[in-house]
């Protein structure tokens, strides 16, 4: 899901930054990525936010590495816990920007949306074995 969403939000980075790249979005009533990702919602500070999604999922796919989830690095998962937890709070905002503040949605933003879900949810699902096999082992 990590590498998906670093493509993803490289191809927003790609396109923001690029007048030849057009996203490849239809565009409906409803359905408008050009409106959400040149929004003024689309920046943080002057710096779009697929910047920090890519980053998101940098640091995510690193966090989420096999080394990282052995005993010797216990205290990795709380960083892991609490940096998927942040993904999907920053989803919660982005998705209220959307339907209320734009009232248009990006298929490519949602790409994003659905990946950091599984994200958070594979993360706590592999918390949570590890907690489980560390106390049948003790």
């Amino acid at each position: 899901f990590n590498l998906l969403g670093i493509a993803d939000a490289a191809y927003l980075t790609i396109a923001h930054y690029s007048q030849s790249v057009v996203l490849a979005c239809p565009t409906t009533t409803f359905i408008n990525c050009a409106k959400v990702t040149s929004s003024s919602y689309s920046e943080i500070h002057g710096v779009p936010v697929s910047i920090f999604g890519l980053l998101f999922f940098i640091v995510m796919f690193n966090l989420q590495l096999p080394i990282f989830w052995t005993k010797r690095f216990a205290w990795i998962k709380w960083y892991r816990l609490a940096f998927a937890g942040l993904g999907m709070i920053s989803v919660f905002w982005f998705v209220y920007v959307e339907l209320y503040k734009l009232n248009a949605i990006c298929l490519y933003c949602t790409g994003v949306h659905i990946l950091t879900f599984f994200i958070l949810v594979l993360t706590l699902i592999g918390t949570e074995i590890l907690q489980v096999v560390g106390k049948t082992k003790s």
